[in-house]
């Protein structure tokens, strides 16, 4: 099994969308994964609530059968087209990635 987590910082404004917005919009298209690629095995986005300067704003954790489907998930043509639209409304991402 594989852990893998990320943590995004979102910009004020992006997308011509405030904060709150892109974070629900980027919620919405991460949860919509779900049952649609192969060898994932759970997936949850959830939003900051500590609000302290320390904090990112979404984080994505999300589980795969093995370092393999972990792969195949990074160049999957649905999870590819995420990508721009995240990138664009962040400012910094963290990621682990971890087995079990």
């Amino acid at each position: 099994m594989v852990k893998h987590i990320v943590v995004w910082k979102l910009r004020d404004e992006a997308h011509g969308n405030d904060r709150q917005t892109n974070a629900n919009l980027i919620k919405e298209k991460l949860l919509a994964l779900r049952g649609r690629i192969p060898g994932m095995v759970a997936l949850e986005v959830g939003f900051d609530v500590s609000r302290s300067s320390i904090s990112g704003d979404v984080v994505l954790y999300s589980e795969f059968i093995d370092m393999k489907a972990l792969a195949e998930y990074q160049v999957h043509p649905e999870h590819e087209a995420l990508k721009p639209f995240i990138a664009g409304a962040t400012t910094e991402r963290r990621l682990v990635d971890y087995q079990v």
